[in-house]
């Protein structure tokens, strides 16, 4: 007996796989072209949506600080831009259709994000509006806005649901173990031919162009891999137990860990390792014992030594000591120097525009006059003559000041900046109530994600670090969000329990006429 509705589904799946293959077929005569490369981007995510649809949350996780392009969409965006937008729309949905699944409300947070948000769209409508250069806008710039929305909804994203308990320890883990995926960049220069098709996913370093010489090339995923690593040593053990569990093997990874570091060539990256464990070592009460004298010690000998061997060191750990008054070969002081010096020369130029744009900010919108002008020849000429405009730069046009208040002030103005200092104080009290009243094996990691969160709050109001606004939403939400998805919240102290009055107690055996009465009539 025929099987009709066995007939139909068959008829179905061949009237959409046939054309579908007929069409993948044609495509593929132009396998790189962006049509092309976004319908196969379609297909896989329709291919993949079952196992979106259940783990989506995790992705999110892991993809916010690794380093993977979806090369296949116009302007090969990071895989955490694209996640942020997947998991917010699932959770979306799944509110939708279930009437049990909450968000976690935290309005203390909410509030100013709406605010920011806010601002950045009457900001955008004054001075140029969205304008996407890569969907056909006559401006430049809309890439930015998008990176900043984004990002701010990346909150949302992440307090869409609770962690559950039971998987703590492996989204803690996803969450810091991202940037271990950078390693693969570092090694363009020297991969076979065969292998490049890899780094569309996985791009090369800055300096790929260069000839690999380990200690000479500046790795910077082996460094940013290193310090991953380190973060989530301390997120999981805490300072006392990787120094302090009479286990060998934590003290040695951590300190493999910490010399990889200076492959990275960054300060930056020795500066967040360094606040992060000396800050937690005066958290987890460790001034108070014997390992205080022990690392003071290990400190007067390590500089010691680095007084007299620094110019012996490689060239990667030269530049990130360059901070430090030590005898340094001149072409690692020159290059930390004159990366120094373009970020206080820029700013210099920059810091009379500020009045001008109290009120209204100069937004992200790129003029293509102003585009074609900065890229032009003329500009390249003046700059390699050393006649050209600091303020006038590539990236000062482009608002990547290298500078978190200015570019906030300057883009947004006075209202930008008062928005973010509410959104910047009201997190830090959050992730310090979750730190001091939350569960007590969520220590360490609240800990750390409260001393992370405030290490970008104070370079941004030192005004002597961060890149733009654009670029490290991501860091504060991230922090912030993860630390409410883990805590259900914002954590309070625990009630104390309600003890009766001993003057109005009563004793067996009293009578009611002992008890006090009123020095007033009724």
């Amino acid at each position: 007996m025929n099987n009709a509705p066995a007939i139909i589904r068959s008829l179905i799946v061949y009237a959409v796989v046939v054309p579908l293959a007929i069409t993948v077929g044609y495509m593929l005569t132009n396998p790189m072209d962006y049509s092309t490369l976004g319908l196969f981007g379609i297909v896989g995510l329709v291919l993949v949506s079952p196992l979106l649809l259940r783990m989506h949350y995790p992705l999110l996780l892991f993809s916010w600080f690794c380093v993977i392009k979806v090369f296949f969409l116009m302007t090969g965006p990071n895989l955490w831009l694209v996640m942020v937008v997947l998991s917010l729309g699932i959770s979306v949905l799944e509110r939708t259709l279930n009437s049990q699944m909450h968000f976690i409300r935290v309005p203390q947070i909410t509030w100013p994000l709406i605010a920011l948000i806010a601002v950045v769209i009457v900001t955008a409508e004054a001075t140029g509006g969205f304008g996407l250069r890569a969907l056909g806008s006559a401006v430049y710039g809309g890439k930015k806005y998008v990176y900043l929305l984004i990002g701010i909804m990346s909150y949302f994203a992440l307090t869409s649901r609770r962690i559950p308990p039971e998987k703590i320890g492996l989204y803690v883990a996803l969450f810091f173990l991202g940037p271990i995926t950078g390693i693969v960049g570092d090694f363009f220069s020297i991969a076979p031919s065969w292998l490049h098709p890899v780094f569309y996913v996985f791009p090369p370093a800055l300096n790929s162009a260069e000839a690999f010489e380990l200690g000479k090339t500046r790795m910077g995923g082996v460094g940013g891999a290193a310090i991953a690593m380190i973060l989530w040593m301390l997120s999981k053990y805490g300072v006392r137990g990787i120094l302090l569990s009479g286990k060998l093997w934590r003290p040695f990874l951590f300190t493999v860990f910490f010399v990889l570091v200076f492959l990275g060539g960054y300060r930056s990256g020795l500066f967040i390792v360094v606040v992060a464990f000396v800050f937690m070592f005066f958290l987890e009460g460790l001034h108070r014992t014997r390992l205080l004298p022990a690392f003071v010690l290990a400190g007067i000998l390590g500089a010691a030594l680095l007084v007299s061997f620094a110019n012996k060191l490689p060239y990667t750990f030269q530049r990130t000591l360059a901070f430090l008054p030590l005898n340094l070969s001149q072409e690692a002081l020159s290059s930390a120097e004159d990366s120094t010096n373009w970020r206080f020369d820029m700013w210099k130029a920059l810091l009379p525009q500020i009045p001008p744009h109290l009120l209204l900010g100069t937004g992200y919108a790129i003029a293509p006059e102003e585009f074609n002008e900065m890229m032009g020849t003329d500009t390249a000429m003046a700059t390699a003559a050393g006649q050209f405009d600091p303020g006038q730069n590539s990236l000062a046009l482009s608002s990547d000041f290298h500078n978190g208040m200015l570019s906030i002030v300057l883009c947004f103005g006075i209202w930008g900046v008062l928005a973010f200092i509410w959104f910047a104080f009201a997190g830090l009290r959050v992730m310090y109530l979750n730190m001091k009243y939350g569960d007590p094996a969520l220590y360490h990691v609240n800990s750390l994600l409260f001393i992370l969160f405030l290490d970008e709050v104070a370079s941004y109001l030192s005004c002597v670090a961060g890149l733009s606004l654009a670029v490290d939403i991501g860091y504060f939400t991230g922090y912030l969000g993860f630390s409410i998805a883990l805590n259900n919240g914002v954590c309070q102290p625990a009630p104390q329990p309600v003890q009766a009055d001993k003057a109005f107690l009563r004793p067996r055996g009293v009578l009611p006429d002992a008890r006090p009465r009123p020095a007033f009539p009724r």
